[in-house]
């Protein structure tokens, strides 16, 4: 598999995002793949707003890396971010939700969401490994596939972030 071969020879973050993307659309097929950076906000008080920066979209003319949002505290930021715990969102409903640009995303063809949470080894989620796809269910089999690159990731937005 070119993932296996090709990541340990990875020159850099985004060549080793685009390699795992690859995997990525010939595992799940049509979707979206973007890598976001969890920080604080400055002046805010801990844990009462997330900023989340993308470093990696696999689709940059809809979702550009560097694009920025502020979270407040809701179920998916408590689930996913503070509790480090996957979020799985199926369908339309879901989607609207949990995102303000739900609307984007179905135009997209894009009708369900797997957000990984990255972590350090205190179990802090420093970074999420989100993938949207196309079907309005996953399968068991995908979410731990998405879980499994989520896994190939990790280093590589880890010596990312130190080189910031």
């Amino acid at each position: 598999m070119a993932l296996c071969r090709g990541l340990p020879r990875a020159r850099n973050f985004d060549a080793a995002m685009r390699i795992i993307e690859q995997a990525r659309q010939d595992l799940l097929g049509n979707g979206l793949l973007t890598v976001n950076s969890v920080g604080p906000i400055a002046g805010a008080a801990p844990g009462e707003t997330i900023e989340l920066q993308r470093v990696w979209s696999s689709r940059p003319d809809e979702y550009p890396v560097a694009g920025r949002k502020i979270k407040t505290l809701t179920n998916w930021t408590r689930q996913l971010i503070l509790r480090s715990e996957v979020f799985v969102g199926e369908g339309a409903d879901a989607l609207a939700s949990v995102f303000d640009d739900h609307r984007l995303i179905q135009s997209m063809g894009l009708n369900a969401v797997v957000n990984v949470p990255l972590v350090h080894a205190d179990g802090r989620c420093f970074a999420t490994f989100n993938v949207l796809g196309a079907g309005e269910r996953w399968r068991a089999e995908d979410k731990l596939m998405i879980e499994l690159l989520a896994e190939f990731a990790r280093p590589h937005v880890t010596q990312r972030g130190r080189a910031l």
